[in-house]
């Protein structure tokens, strides 16, 4: 039975893997830039984004992904009640206006 020989990476590697793959032209180049295998870097990268801090591309803060995440929920949320008072008002303004006439 062969056993299968895993390498391990630093949390900083891996930080830097993912930084070079969002700045580089592909997944792929990136992967073979630095020496691992293509789906490691996938792996990588789909967990950033879903679970924890993806390093922005444009800033050197990185990106909470969960914290987005329910930014976006409560300004959905704050859209959408701002939506019905836009109704609610043009129902009224169309209201008044024909009180007027």
């Amino acid at each position: 039975m062969l056993k299968r020989k895993t390498r391990r990476y630093s949390k900083e590697f891996k930080e830097e893997a993912i930084k070079l793959a969002l700045n580089s032209a592909s997944i792929s180049e990136a992967a073979g830039s630095i020496g691992i295998p293509v789906a490691t870097l996938h792996t990588w990268l789909h967990r950033a984004k879903r679970y924890g801090t993806v390093p922005s591309p444009i800033s050197s803060e990185p990106i909470n992904v969960g914290a987005v995440i329910k930014e976006n929920q409560e300004l959905k949320k704050r859209l959408a009640r701002s939506e019905q008072e836009k109704a609610i008002l043009k129902k009224a303004a169309a209201y008044f206006a024909k009180e007027l006439e």
